[in-house]
């Protein structure tokens, strides 16, 4: 290796800039014509031969010039979006992932998804099928503002103002039974949905109301409690068994005969399909008190025939294939 040359300043009119210009002056290195930027670029500094990578800079003005792979999350507001997104990114990987939560239920698209098939790991190379899963898009189905609010009471205790004013608000939300609703006949004249509400009926020994029933109960609803004393005596030991008996009437002494059961139609996707679903009333009495609880009975099933609707139209539309669950983070 030659050995550095000793500068001196000769001429006394030489600064020491142009002297340090001189010694740290270097060639300049291009980069190659075939650059490939999943390899590393290594360069030597003169100074003391310092080695340094380059390759860092080299993928940044890359990525400053164009993306050197796709990659983000959209996020849509309503599901002809996603599909339109899916059907201009998708490849041959792609794929769908549907979340069905009741609370949140999403549906998401990776157009970089990892390929089928084992891993296989090549030192060289690595797995190749493998993706980086970065190229996303999310849609949040949004959840009906009447889903939301009955969900929201069902199943609490609300004392008759509180009932009342959901009820007014509400109103449009519930429907009369049909007269073959309050026949509480199944026939093959009635409609499908009819003959699923009277099945419900009979399942839960329940009773069909209106809506004027229910505002009815929410302006003047009194319970008067009476009890009854039953002695029963078994003649052959002697024993007795008394019993007290409590018993629900209304202001005229009669007794309590209420719709246990309601009828609602709502959508439970924003801007989507009405789905029609029993709601169970009852009422709790405590002292003077009276409580009445509105259920919605077996929400599920609304939910998982919309869900399903909806991701079904996804799938058919984009021809990817469709994952219930969470897609790997």
């Amino acid at each position: 290796m030659a050995e550095k040359p000793i500068y001196t300043m000769e001429n006394p009119a030489q600064t020491m800039r142009d002297v340090m210009e001189e010694i740290g002056g270097s060639e300049h290195i291009a980069a190659p014509t075939d650059f490939d930027l999943t390899k590393a670029h290594v360069i030597t500094i003169p100074e003391k031969r310092t080695v340094a990578d380059l390759t860092k800079y080299h993928r940044d003005a890359a990525e400053y010039l164009k993306p050197a792979r796709r990659k983000g999350t959209a996020r849509f507001d309503d599901l002809e979006s996603l599909i339109m997104w899916a059907n201009r990114f998708k490849g041959e990987t792609s794929a769908l992932f549907a979340k069905p939560d009741m609370t949140a239920p999403t549906l998401n698209c990776i157009a970089d998804y990892h390929a089928q098939g084992p891993v296989t790991v090549n030192t060289q190379t690595g797995d190749p099928t493998a993706m980086h899963c970065n190229h996303r898009a999310i849609y949040n189905f949004p959840l009906s503002d009447e889903w939301k609010a009955w969900m929201a009471i069902s199943g609490a205790a609300l004392d008759k103002d509180e009932m009342g004013e959901f009820i007014e608000v509400q109103a449009k939300d519930i429907m009369d039974p049909t007269p073959a609703v309050l026949r509480g006949q199944p026939s093959d004249n009635n409609e499908k949905w009819e003959n699923k509400l009277i099945e419900t009926a009979h399942q839960i020994e329940g009773r069909y109301g209106q809506l004027t029933q229910l505002l009815a109960m929410s302006k003047k609803f009194q319970v008067f409690e009476t009890s009854d004393l039953k002695v029963a005596t078994n003649r052959d030991t002697g024993e007795a068994e008394i019993q007290f008996l409590n018993e629900h009437k209304d202001a005229d002494g009669q007794p309590l005969k209420i719709p246990n059961l309601i009828i609602i139609a709502i959508p439970v996707f924003l801007g989507g399909a009405l789905y029609r679903m029993p709601v169970r009333f009852r009422y709790r009495k405590s002292g003077a008190s009276v409580k009445f609880i509105l259920s919605i009975y077996n929400p599920e099933k609304a939910f998982e025939a919309s869900f399903e609707e909806a991701i079904t139209v996804a799938k058919e539309q984009t021809d990817l294939p469709l994952f219930l669950g969470t897609p790997e983070s």
